[in-house]
């Protein structure tokens, strides 16, 4: 009876072990793995996975509506969905979803600076 629970024990114990050993996605990765993957199949550049998107495609990352927020400066497009000030997709009245390089370029106090460290998921491109 003692050898038998120390087996289911033993075997109770690995089956445990390989289950926290194995990999697992969380549901953010998941959201995150399935949104890139969806982008890049409508517009990216698969070679690059990096998007290229047209000014009309632009739009549609507002932000909004589970949308993530992209700007575009100098024909790089950021992502400032995590970033505090671009939450909702608005920032000092601007709107995500838009070429900025005017903006941010000749009437912000800070410029181009702020886009330090914003990850970069693309390019814009002529459409």
């Amino acid at each position: 009876m003692k050898r038998s629970l120390f087996i289911l024990a033993a075997v109770l114990a690995l089956a445990l072990f390989a289950v926290g050993c194995s990999p697992v996605a969380t549901d953010a990765a998941a959201a995150t793995a399935s949104t890139t993957a969806a982008a890049s199949d409508t517009t990216g550049s698969a070679d690059s996975g990096m998007l290229e998107l047209t000014l009309e495609e632009l739009k549609q990352y507002d932000g909004k509506n589970g949308n993530p927020a992209y700007v575009a400066v100098d024909g790089v497009i950021y992502d400032v969905t995590n970033v505090k000030e671009w939450k909702g997709g608005e920032h000092n009245g601007y709107s995500a979803g838009n070429d900025l390089t005017d903006i941010i370029k000749n009437k912000s106090p800070h410029g181009v600076s702020k886009l330090k460290g914003v990850p970069v998921v693309g390019k814009l491109v002529d459409g």
